[in-house]
């Protein structure tokens, strides 16, 4: 468990870098089209196809990016693709101080209101996770149901175990905070690649990931890691009504098996006895990646269920 949770710090210290890279994934093909009318220091939005209503939310250091291969194989929706500031080359805008993580899921919030979407299904990974799981549990109304992948209602209990609370993880969350901030030299790129090899399976996929987080903000990916690891959510789970499908993946490094790993993750989601968990074995943490066929396959069941 403890791998998971390094994997996601070590993707945070990473960032941030200039640095040449390789050519990122191919645009779409669902054509992107004007977002609604919307102003935002927080995040951005990008609007692709047409048909029902669906937010795709990237994890930490990442890009929208990452949901392209997922739009290309799932056309008939309208996809809002969300790009928060100070990840993967976007400015840091409002994110440069203060809280991240909250305020994030606020602005996606008031983009759904503003927007006019009508209960929109909600999709995140990891981090993007966590952000669909705060929308839905501050503000039920919004959606239709919820998909988080690969992510845990309080991240933190993954490496201070069954007793963690946020005050007992928050010294070594400052810790952490303080040494993604300082993060600098020529160092960051290997161990950045380092890291990505642990999260993302397919090998022709890594060099993408491995560019978002090179080019996202050392400071906001701090401070977002520091938010996300005081977050602890699984009170707040009972106030979601909406169905909630869960897809996870066990680390290869992780010390724990298969069986486990589903105790821990049921345990977790105990306040959303609605919620459908499900283990994609032979994938790392990025799944959209490394399982293609399995996840759009969730995926499809997902939005088209009623």
């Amino acid at each position: 468990m403890k791998a998971i949770a390094a994997a996601l710090l070590l993707t945070a210290f990473a960032a941030p870098s200039a640095a040449a890279a390789p050519k990122a994934a191919a645009a779409p093909k669902a054509a992107a089209v004007p977002a609604p009318a919307f102003a935002s220091e927080r995040i951005g939005v990008t609007v692709r196809g047409s048909g029902p209503d669906v937010v795709l939310i990237p994890g930490l250091s990442s890009s929208p990016e990452v949901w392209n291969s997922t739009i290309n194989a799932l056309p008939g929706y309208r996809y809002h693709v969300v790009h928060v500031a100070g990840f993967a080359g976007r400015a840091p805008g409002a994110n440069a101080s203060g809280e991240v993580v909250a305020p994030v899921a606020d602005e996606i919030a008031r983009y759904i209101r503003e927007a006019k979407l009508k209960q929109p299904a909600i999709v995140g990974h990891s981090l993007g996770g966590t952000w669909a799981m705060l929308v839905a549990s501050k503000y039920p109304d919004l959606p239709s149901k919820i998909m988080v992948v690969d992510m845990m209602p309080f991240m933190a209990a993954l490496f201070g175990g069954p007793t963690a609370t946020p005050e007992t993880v928050k010294p070594f969350a400052e810790q952490m905070r303080t040494a993604i901030r300082s993060g600098t030299g020529e160092g960051r790129k290997p161990m950045a690649e380092q890291t990505i090899a642990s999260m993302v399976k397919t090998e022709s996929l890594r060099p993408i990931a491995v560019k978002h987080s090179l080019e996202s903000d050392a400071a906001v990916s701090a401070q977002a890691m520091y938010d996300l690891m005081l977050l602890d959510q699984r009170p707040a789970l009972k106030n979601i009504k909406v169905p909630v499908s869960v897809l996870w993946v066990r680390s290869p490094a992780a010390p724990v098996t298969d069986e486990q790993m589903a105790q821990f993750y049921g345990a977790s989601f105990a306040n959303a006895p609605q919620a459908k968990i499900t283990q994609v074995p032979n994938s790392y943490h990025f799944i959209m990646w490394d399982a293609p066929e399995v996840f759009q396959r969730e995926l499809k069941a997902f939005l088209a269920a009623k």
